[in-house]
């Protein structure tokens, strides 16, 4: 007989329970993931369409873009068929599904953002050696390793994690991510450090190679003309903001599951919509306004559509 989870959802809107307001709740989620899907999905639109955004720049950010979406993808559909059901409950099977999704996109995230830094950096610090550096096939090679790279290391510890004696079956959460291992048995010592080895490799390493880009980027900016700290504030400053949402995330996760730090039911409540409701709206607003030539094509597709 398959195993079952039992989902216990957060209280959403003080105390209210959600299956006295499920239908309203189902109607504010399915809206708000049709907004990110389209959102998300013009820009990417806009990147593809328009040859003046084919560089590397915006290649990466329709990447990071894509990945916002399918992240969207792993947990609204299953959260919206919660919200009518009577009982909110998952497959072992599918809990290690979405868990598989959830860290391997998550890790394609920093990755990106680094492969984004250096892309600056080259385009900051070196502008003369740009064309010759970010080929066609170096910005190939590096999309394909993060996207590649996390999922590779993740189909490891989903396995081992499927595998595991289970001695409980609640989760106290809204979708499968590292509490599923507070299911187990018997605590994993193979889990624990491949976990470990997976956290510094797709979100340690590339966060501090991107503080070291960065750093060079600001320190060239200093010394440099007002034209170079225009174009360093205007293409850079929307990577960090991202970069520090993201972060943000990271940290939370670990201090809470690794961690196992017990946060605050609001401040859980306010971290736990960053991750399914701000943070994939964050980013097309972040890059539709800040970014200059995408911008620059919005009001055009809109002001055509009126």
């Amino acid at each position: 007989m398959e195993e079952k989870f039992n989902v216990t959802y957060l209280t959403l809107g003080g105390n209210v329970e959600v299956h006295e307001y499920r239908y309203l709740y189902f109607m504010i989620f399915l809206i708000v993931y049709l907004v990110i899907i389209c959102s998300n999905c013009t820009i990417v639109y806009l990147i593809w369409k328009h040859q003046n955004l084919h560089e590397p720049m915006y290649i990466f950010i329709a990447a990071l873009l894509l990945n916002s979406v399918l992240h969207s993808t792993n947990i609204y559909p299953k959260l919206l068929i919660d919200f009518l059901s009577e009982k909110q409950i998952i497959s072992h099977q599918a809990c290690i599904v979405q868990y598989f999704m959830f860290y391997g996109l998550g890790g394609s995230e920093f990755l990106l953002l680094a492969a984004m830094s250096y892309d600056r950096y080259v385009s900051i610090c070196k502008p003369l050696q740009y064309s010759n550096i970010m080929r066609k096939r170096t910005v190939s090679l590096l999309l394909a390793f993060a996207w590649l790279f996390p999922a590779c290391q993740l189909v490891g510890l989903a396995a081992i994690s499927a595998n595991q004696k289970l001695c409980s079956f609640t989760l106290k959460v809204v979708y499968c991510n590292n509490s599923i291992y507070k299911l187990f048995c018997v605590a994993s010592r193979p889990i624990t450090v491949y976990g470990l080895l997976i956290l510094l490799s797709s979100g340690v390493f590339p966060v501090i190679f991107i503080i070291f880009t960065y750093s060079r980027i600001f320190i060239i900016c200093y010394h440099s003309c007002g034209e170079v700290k225009k174009k360093a504030a205007q293409t850079c400053l929307p990577h960090l903001l991202v970069l520090i949402n993201y972060f943000c995330l990271f940290m939370y996760d670990v201090i809470t599951v690794r961690l196992e730090y017990d946060f605050p039911r609001t401040a859980h409540f306010i971290m736990t919509l960053q991750f399914i409701l701000y943070n994939p709206l964050f980013n097309p607003l972040i890059y539709g306004l800040k970014m200059k030539e995408i911008s620059k094509h919005l009001k055009r597709l809109f002001c055509h559509e009126k």
